[in-house]
């Protein structure tokens, strides 16, 4: 069974289960095979020799501010003047600015080292060109038609990069140059692989592929995380969850909103001034005010939810509809994607969430599986302003007089491109399991598959013949979850269904169930205990 489900991750040689299970470091790739490597690493040494100043820049989420993090703190001892930037999200938006360049130009910073943007900005290059500013480029974003005339332009998914691995985050790519600078400098690995946690936090959040060489990147990330976290990450764990041994479902679900809050309701730089804090007291400081911020965007969240559900009760027609397009003129700009997910999860149809923002709208598109949502956007062009993103995520801005006949057109081409069956959720499952062989030992070798996330999801097992021993219950402040007891041959396991309140009576009836469940090792007041996670029931006699 787990040949099987390690053959369906394409994990389907000696040589790939040993790498698989036993990640190396030495079994990283050599920084300099990417493109334009040795010309970075040159403009830095150069800078170094003529004491110019550097200024770190990079984007407000979590792959943004913890490359700033990292590149700030691994480069501070090696440059007299250094400085980070992050372009405020609200008055300057994603990507280099030229505000940023402006503040490297009145405060004498004459290299900029941009993380997690700029492979698209190449009129904000030629203007930090004309102020005598150089750029060296760190990014992982699709290229355009043409590369920025930067003095390096470090990007694996460059046509011309010749780079083995093409998913590293942008935080990844930051990683990447500080370990060719310790190459040429021959500096002691641990120099860049003490960053390995800020690497690994931005691929929980950026959702990249935990294969190849983010594998080994998480792999030992997790276990700075785990067992030396820094003082800001600390602290920042202690006020987010009661738990000793953090996976990568914790960074995305609990750390990782708590960094993107700082950039989403206020100034990014405060999760930036967590990450390298040194002492307790500003660690302390600056948890406590992503904590805050955290509380204050799920108060928005709940709003926006709220209203666009009033909007459906009010217009049931909208439910016969391919997509749903969204609008409100006070919505939070910061929210709106996560508002995006929120709708996607009640209705399952591509959503758009827009509000105003100046004189445009903007808005955030999530989409369901299968569905190309900026392909589709491209198809409305002529009603956009300005839109980007990839397939199951976007962003736009568009004149609001533009709203109706943009909503109309993406309804068409949602309707050309949908069909019924794509517009029902599904739960995919890696194989077929018995409840009475999930024990321990199976649960260690599971565990040993970890870390898990896109190319190697958490394992979804399917059984059928489920009976409830009659103790399954509701729970949560919402009611909206079920716990259950499951029977099996000699005893019985607990499982948790979370959003699954409503099967609970039908279970109950039923002379046995369907499921589809995840396991994991539930620790409750120092107990631990295997359960399952039920993804979704049915009853087997309503087949």
């Amino acid at each position: 069974m787990i040949a099987k489900m390690l053959v369906q991750r394409g994990i389907d040689s000696p040589d790939k289960v040993k790498k698989f299970f036993n990640p190396r470091i030495g079994d990283m790739h050599d920084p300099f095979l990417m493109k334009d490597m040795d010309k970075a690493i040159e403009r830095i040494q150069h800078a170094q020799k003529d004491k110019e100043g550097v200024l770190i820049f990079g984007d407000y989420d979590v792959d943004g501010t913890t490359s700033v993090a990292l590149a700030y703190s691994f480069f501070k001892d090696k440059f007299d003047k250094i400085d980070y930037y992050i372009p405020d999200r609200y008055k300057e938006g994603y990507g280099i600015s030229n505000a940023g360049i402006d503040y490297a130009k009145e405060n004498g910073l004459s290299l900029i080292i941009a993380l997690d943007c700029g492979i698209r900005s190449v009129d904000k290059i030629e203007y930090a060109t004309s102020l005598g500013i150089d750029f060296i480029i760190c990014d992982h974003h699709l290229p355009g038609a043409e590369i920025p005339k930067a003095k390096a332009v470090l990007d694996p998914k460059r046509s011309d990069c010749e780079y083995p691995f093409k998913e590293l985050a942008g935080c990844g790519i930051g990683l990447k140059l500080a370990q060719a600078y310790c190459q040429v400098n021959d500096l002691d690995e641990r120099e860049y692989l003490q960053y390995l946690d800020f690497a690994t936090l931005s691929i929980a959040s950026d959702i990249v592929p935990i294969e190849d060489e983010n594998r080994i990147i998480a792999h030992f990330g997790l276990k700075i995380i785990n067992q030396q976290p820094r003082i800001g990450l600390k602290k920042l764990i202690e006020v987010s969850l009661d738990k000793k041994e953090l996976s990568i479902g914790d960074l995305v679900f609990y750390l990782g909103p708590r960094i993107n809050a700082a950039g989403r309701m206020d100034d990014a730089k405060s999760a930036v001034k967590m990450l390298i804090a040194e002492d307790e007291a500003t660690a302390n400081k600056f948890a406590e005010e992503l904590q805050n911020q955290n509380a204050s965007r799920k108060l928005v969240d709940q709003k926006i939810t709220a209203d666009f559900q009033e909007i459906v009760e009010n217009n049931p027609k909208l439910l016969d509809r391919k997509t749903h397009v969204f609008f409100k003129e006070d919505w939070h700009k910061g929210v709106v994607g996560i508002a995006a997910s929120r709708a996607i999860e009640l209705y399952y149809r591509p959503t758009i969430i827009l509000t105003r923002s100046g004189d445009v709208l903007a808005g955030s598109a999530r989409s369901v599986k299968g569905f190309d949502v900026h392909e589709a956007l491209e198809k409305c062009s002529e009603h956009l302003l300005q839109f980007g993103g990839h397939m199951y995520a976007a962003g736009m801005t568009m004149l609001p007089e533009n709203l109706e006949a943009f909503r109309e057109a993406f309804e068409k081409v949602g309707e050309e491109m949908l069909t019924d069956d794509m517009l029902v959720p599904k739960v995919y499952y890696d194989t077929e399991l018995d409840v009475n062989l999930v024990n321990r030992k199976f649960l260690g070798i599971l565990q040993k598959m970890e870390p898990f996330g896109p190319a190697n999801m958490t394992p979804v097992f399917y059984t059928n013949g489920l009976k409830d021993d009659g103790t399954g219950k509701i729970i949560g402040k919402t009611a909206e979850h079920i716990r259950l007891n499951i029977r099996r041959t000699n005893d019985s396991l607990a499982a948790v269904g979370f959003g699954l309140a409503d099967k609970l009576e039908s279970i109950k009836k039923a002379d046995s169930f369907e499921a589809c469940f995840q396991i994991n090792e539930n620790v409750f007041r120092g107990n631990s205990s295997i359960q399952l996670m039920l993804k979704d029931v049915r009853i087997t006699n309503d087949v």
